[in-house]
């Protein structure tokens, strides 16, 4: 079983959050284009005694897609 390494998922996720914070900040550009994915509304299992709540929903954009294309190049330098 191969090893996760964390700093590339850490770095991936961060680079991710840029993204789309840059996104945000040029809303009205090219950089907020984008795609989403995932449900739409949540999903509910309703069990009598708990309910519980699923939902994910994935938006990528040209200004996240620029914030881990720079997270790699961070990688490479640091690894």
């Amino acid at each position: 079983m191969k090893r996760v390494n964390w700093v590339f998922v850490v770095l991936i996720l961060i680079g991710f959050v840029i993204g789309r914070f840059i996104g945000t900040y040029f809303s009205g550009s090219f950089l907020n284009y984008g795609q989403t994915f995932g449900l739409s509304s949540p999903f509910v299992l309703d069990l009598g005694f708990i309910i519980l709540t699923f939902g994910l929903q994935i938006q990528i954009t040209i200004a996240s897609v620029i914030g881990v294309v720079i997270a790699l190049v961070v990688y490479k330098f640091i690894r």
